[in-house]
């Protein structure tokens, strides 16, 4: 195989998975002969006077000069020097625009035969052309877990350690969804305690550090149970923690657009004709029915009145928002929070 595809959400877990395939393919050859590693930055980081057009990828005049995009193209041109075959890697291709793109496309369909292709998901949309030559010509890769729970037990496996299950509990809740943090915390357990250990929450509590982020979805699914603790300290973290895959905290504004969002699909589904979680699925376009039943029974634990006055809440929260109360915005965040998921415990009781 000539092409590869690396993806993957988290961007420490897609790294580590480009290091092993690239690895792989060099079999021990002089990295600084065999291997071109490359970075496509995003046009409109690149060039602050980049017009509009470009910044799109469509029809930009000068693409294929571009000097990183210059550097590919040698190097995928070129044959292997004092080295058996070259390794190219291209991370971020979402940034790459229509006519590298296309460029790619003719390579891959027609590659050297001594030259290896690694591609790293990131960026934007993945041009068209590219996308449909990887298809059907690559090979697609990534990370086998990324979950956190998933990423631990695995990383643990390897490590021939293992944790408690209140450890183990304790170290998903405090990362969240942070799972490229995982590894490092491993390696450093490994290195501390040696193989086989056996460690539970003391032992390995003082190395955590700092709050993992969250999902923005977690926080709705909190809302939606009615656990008001739980709903804050998920809004904590949206707004203060960050990660590699999340490198900046959250605005109060952006939570409002996932509430607002999460929603408005509850409203869509208080209506009479709707009763099973595939009318549910059908009403939201969601392609699996079993993802339906959640924001289904959301809904209904709801209801018509509840779903009405959580849309005022959330009016009334997004003025405050934007300056009508004079409150800051992190207590107009918090108290939203607090109400609309004190909201679906009451609704909850009621229906029960």
């Amino acid at each position: 195989m000539t092409i590869y595809l690396v993806q993957g959400a988290d961007p420490v877990l897609r790294d580590r998975e480009v290091h092993a395939l690239v690895d792989e393919l060099l079999a021990g050859a002089d990295r600084s002969f065999a291997l071109d590693d490359h970075s496509v930055a995003s046009r409109r980081r690149a060039s602050d006077t980049a017009d509009e057009a470009d910044d799109a990828g469509a029809g930009s005049e000068g693409a294929l000069e571009q000097p990183v995009f210059a550097a590919i193209t040698t190097a995928l041109s070129s044959p292997p020097f004092m080295t058996a075959c070259r390794v190219v890697v291209v991370r971020e291709i979402g940034n790459l625009v229509a006519d590298q793109g296309k460029w790619l496309a003719e390579w891959i369909a027609d590659p050297l035969p001594d030259v290896r292709l690694v591609l790293v998901s990131g960026g934007g949309r993945t041009p068209a052309a590219l996308d449909k030559a990887i298809k059907a010509h690559g090979q697609t890769t990534g990370p086998a877990a990324e979950q956190t729970a998933d990423v631990l037990t695995r990383e643990l496996k390897d490590a021939h350690l293992k944790l408690a299950p209140e450890a183990a509990k304790a170290v998903s809740a405090h990362l969240g969804d942070d799972a490229g943090r995982v590894p490092e915390l491993v390696d450093l357990w490994h290195s501390t305690y040696g193989d086989d250990a056996v460690l539970d929450l003391d032992d390995i509590e003082s190395y955590l550090g700092e709050l993992g982020t969250a999902g923005r979805f977690d926080l709705a699914n909190a809302v939606d149970r009615g656990d008001v603790a739980a709903a804050l300290e998920t809004l904590h973290r949206l707004l203060t923690a960050t990660s590699a895959a999340q490198p900046k905290p959250l605005h109060p504004m952006q939570v409002m657009a996932t509430l607002v969002f999460h929603y408005q699909r509850l409203v869509r589904l208080d209506a009479p004709d709707i009763v099973t979680k595939e009318h549910a699925a059908q009403a939201l376009g969601m392609r699996s029915a079993g993802g339906a039943r959640f924001p289904l029974e959301a809904s209904r634990r709801l209801g018509t009145d509840g779903l009405r006055e959580a849309m005022r809440l959330l009016a009334q929260a997004e003025l405050d928002l934007r300056g009508a109360s004079g409150v800051d915005e992190r207590t107009v965040i918090d108290v939203l929070i607090a109400r609309l998921a004190a909201l679906s415990r009451r609704s909850g009781r009621v229906r029960a």
